[in-house]
Formats: C-alpha cells, sequence, structure tokens
C-alpha cells in the first residue's frame, strides 16, 4: 500500500502535449491569425523529456525526489571523473530532507499511529523541520518542533510562518534527558494521535532513501556509477542510498563517510568500531554525530571507507562552486563535494562518482558570505583571492 501510493503520488502526465492557438473573433485577431510566426528555435527534445518526466504531480508531496543529477563541469574535467550531484536542493521545501520528511509521516500512517487531524512532533534544529511543515500542512497535520535554543531567530521564525508549534529549549548532550529529542518524546506521548517521529532512529528515514534516491541514482547514470559518498547526521542518506548502490550492483559500487571536524564516525570506522568522546566543532549544520544511529548501523559495515574534511575545504567549495558551477550550495553541501572530488582522485581517471548536493545557501548566508563571521571563524583566509569578492556581507 505504502510504495502503491507514492507510484500515483510520481505518475507522470501524458509524453506529450499539443500546444494550440486560441479563436480569435475580432478582424483584428483573424488578421494576426492568419500571419506566419516563424519558429526559429523549436522546442528541444531536452525540454520535451524533462516535460514528459515532470509531468503533474499531486500536490507539496508528490513533488518530492526525482531530483536531477548534475555534472559538475570544472571538477569532472579536473579529475578526469564524472563527478556528479544530486540536486536535492530542487526538492519544493529545498532540501534532502523532504524525502525523510515524507516517510516518517507515510510511516506513521501505514501503521496506525497517525491519524487524520494528527500531530506530529519532532526535535529538529532544521532543515527536517521545515520538510515536515510542508507535509504535514499538505496532510492536514499539525507539527510540534523542539529545537536547541542555540539555533537562529530566522529558523524558529521560518518554522512558526510555516505553521509550526517551535519550543526552543537548552542546549544539551544526547544521553541528557532534557535533550531537545527526549522532550519531543514526551511531549508526544502526552498527546492524543500524536507521534513523535525520531528521524534519528527510525529507520522509515533510511527507508526513503533504498525506495527513492538509491534507485534514481542509478537509473540516472545508467547503471555507471563506481562510487558513492556524502557526509551523514541522521544516517538515513548514507545508509540507504548505499544499500541500495551495494545490492543493485552486486558490492561494485564503492561507499564512502565524508566527515566534518567534531563528528565520530570517521575515527569509528578507521579505528574498527572504536566509539571515541565527540570533541570539536564544525561550521556544517546538520551532520557529523556523537554515536551510530538506528538509521546507520544496519549498513555501517557496507562502507567501504571514510575520509574527514576540514572546514577550511568546505567553505573554498562553497566559492568555488559558486564561480565555477552557478550553484549556491550549503557548507554541508560543499562538503560532500569536496569528498566527491577526493573520491574521484582516489579513483583515478574515468571513474563516475556521485554525492549529495543537500540544500541552496539561502539559509546560511548571513554566515557563509558575511566578512566578520568568516574572520571570527579564521576561514576568510581558506577562500581564494579570486573568488573573495563574493563576500558581500559585514
Amino acid at each position: 500500500m505504502f510504495r502503491a501510493g507514492l507510484r500515483r503520488l510520481a505518475a507522470a502526465a501524458p509524453a506529450s502535449v499539443a500546444l494550440r492557438p486560441a479563436s480569435f473573433s475580432t478582424s483584428a485577431s483573424s488578421s494576426f491569425a492568419a500571419s506566419t510566426v516563424a519558429i526559429a528555435n523549436p522546442t528541444s527534445q531536452h525540454t520535451l523529456n524533462v516535460s514528459s518526466a515532470q509531468g503533474i504531480v499531486d500536490g507539496f508531496v508528490g513533488a518530492i525526489g526525482n531530483t536531477p543529477l548534475v555534472r559538475l563541469r570544472h571538477l569532472s574535467e579536473q579529475t578526469g571523473c564524472e563527478v556528479l550531484g544530486k540536486a536535492e536542493f530542487a526538492n519544493p521545501g529545498g532540501s534532502v530532507k523532504d524525502r525523510a520528511a515524507l516517510y516518517v509521516v507515510l510511516d506513521a500512517e501505514e501503521r496506525g499511529l497517525l491519524k487524520p487531524g494528527g500531530t506530529v512532533v519532532e526535535g529538529t534544529a532544521g532543515n527536517t523541520g521545515i520538510g515536515l511543515a510542508h507535509v504535514c500542512a499538505a496532510r492536514g497535520y499539525k507539527l510540534v518542533i523542539y529545537m536547541p535554543d542555540t539555533q537562529s531567530q530566522g529558523k524558529i521564525d521560518l518554522l512558526r510562518l510555516l505553521g509550526a508549534e517551535v519550543h526552543p529549549v537548552p542546549a544539551v548532550a544526547f544521553d541528557n534527558p532534557a535533550n531537545y529529542n527526549h522532550q519531543a518524546a514526551r511531549h508526544a506521548a502526552n498527546l492524543e494521535n500524536a507521534v513523535w517521529t525520531n528521524q534519528f532512529d527510525n529507520t522509515a528515514n533510511r527507508r526513503a532513501h533504498i525506495e527513492t534516491t538509491g534507485p534514481e541514482i542509478w537509473k540516472q547514470t545508467a547503471g555507471r556509477v563506481d562510487a558513492f559518498t556524502c557526509a551523514t547526521g541522521t544516517g538515513g542518506t548514507l545508509a540507504g542510498t548505499t544499500r541500495y548502490l551495494k545490492e543493485i550492483s552486486g558490492g561494485k559500487v564503492q561507499c564512502y563517510l565524508a566527515d566534518p571536524p567534531g563528528s565520530v564516525l570517521h575515527s569509528y570506522l578507521s579505528s574498527g568500531g572504536k566509539l571515541v568522546e565527540r570533541s570539536g566543532s564544525s561550521i556544517t549544520e546538520g551532520i557529523g554525530q556523537g554515536r551510530v544511529t538506528d538509521n546507520l548501523q544496519p549498513d555501517i559495515d557496507l562502507l567501504d571507507g571514510s575520509l574527514t574534511i576540514a572546514d577550511e575545504k568546505s567553505i573554498a567549495m562553497v566559492y568555488r562552486c559558486l564561480a565555477e558551477e552557478g550553484l549556491y550550495l550549503g557548507a554541508s553541501s560543499a562538503l560532500n563535494v569536496v569528498a566527491a572530488k577526493e573520491v574521484a582522485e582516489k579513483l583515478g581517471r574515468g571513474h563516475t562518482v556521485v554525492t549529495i548536493l543537500c540544500d541552496g545557501a539561502y539559509r546560511y548566508a548571513d554566515r557563509l558570505f558575511s566578512r566578520k563571521w568568516l574572520t571570527d571563524k579564521k576561514l576568510i583566509d581558506a577562500i581564494p583571492v579570486e573568488l573573495q569578492h563574493h563576500i558581500v556581507l559585514p
């Protein structure tokens, strides 16, 4: 039932639509209709293919997924590989988290935990909350969000604008009962017809990428993908996509974790499973982890390795992607691009490497393009001098 519903939502429109001129009754319009208008540039096959593929979808939910796979031209030429980015910023809510948001809600419906008019509760500091706000509005649910009070007022305002009830709470470690995730769980438990969607450990998140992201990448590359890499927060994107690509390719696709500073997962993988205390931090948001989540656990042994990506490399790639590729990406997306470049260099020329472009820079511009913020973070010198003209905020 679950998959059938998604297939109906993704049903495409007829492959071609005839466009006919309107009938005109006035003499002036008759004269216009009688004239011949030459079409200098007939509709391209590309345009026809896109219109056929996109078709008509059923509301916000139907528009989630089927995002383009973008060839990163400069990095492809530099590495001699095809370096491709899955344009998840093209999802209707603006990020890869739209997929997880949809699946955790559909899963709750499927299991009878959420009925019409119910309430969804989640602990989130960013894009999952935005995705949930859209999905809940589209499907008739209320949404309650708990988030650390260290988050910007802009994020709080956006979630409230989208209809969510937002509770900023003190930022404490996950093992503290006052952690925002635990507060979200308790809130849901005290309501009738409510569910805590639990994005970190609810494996419907991982399932979204097994059933959509992985198959899309395989289809878009016609099965010619040699490697996949991305960072992980909840673990759903990396785990689910890895699981699908490993199974469909018979294990041939190599999969790598990309990790920011402050996360323990790179050391966990490189040490053979030793979990160390989390220390340090990163400018990236929504990625990095201090534990192995339930989404990541089933597939972590499928990974071929991991890379740790310094903030200096990520911030430089934000500016490179903007100047060289025309892509306005957030720092976590840029980290993924750095990882894809390094995996391509590791594999050598002639390979195809895919990564995730999680979201755009729109929600982070007041920092990423601020001279003061970059200076305070000691990152301004990491940006190539010829690209520093993009630093337009004080």
